[in-house]
């Protein structure tokens, strides 16, 4: 039989998928990141905080659809997100809100991030 404490280390399956935990990861980092923006930018931070954060929730979202074409448009959704954060990033960094060693950081993890979500899109296809 089954107790709470079971259930609680139960794990759902996009929760072991690697772009899941990296776009998870840096959704976090950009959220603490954004928390010290100056008030008069918080359009932007809602912005970018908005992008990167649908990342992960797109990539577990399509994972609990049924048909390979609803998931692939999740991740398609997902793979927008992380291209939307990219100018987005260049805004940060020409007001100072972010420094160039951060954004290019930041910047190749999107682009792994998207390579990822791609290649997702690849293996549904494929299915």
């Amino acid at each position: 039989m089954r107790n709470e404490t079971d259930e609680m280390r139960e794990e759902f399956i996009f929760e072991k998928l690697n772009v899941y935990q990296k776009s998870l990861e840096l959704s976090i980092e950009i959220c603490k990141l954004c928390s010290v923006f100056p008030i008069k930018y918080s359009r932007i931070r809602d912005q970018l905080i908005g992008a990167i954060v649908s990342i992960p929730l797109n990539i577990a979202e399509g994972n609990g659809r049924k048909t390979n074409k609803d998931k692939i448009n999740f991740y398609k959704i997902a793979r927008s997100s992380s291209f939307e954060c990219v100018p987005l990033l260049d805004i940060c960094l020409a007001l100072g809100l972010i420094n160039d060693a951060d954004k290019r950081r930041i910047r190749n993890i999107i682009s792994e991030i998207s390579r990822m979500l791609s290649g997702l899109m690849n293996y549904q296809n494929n299915k």
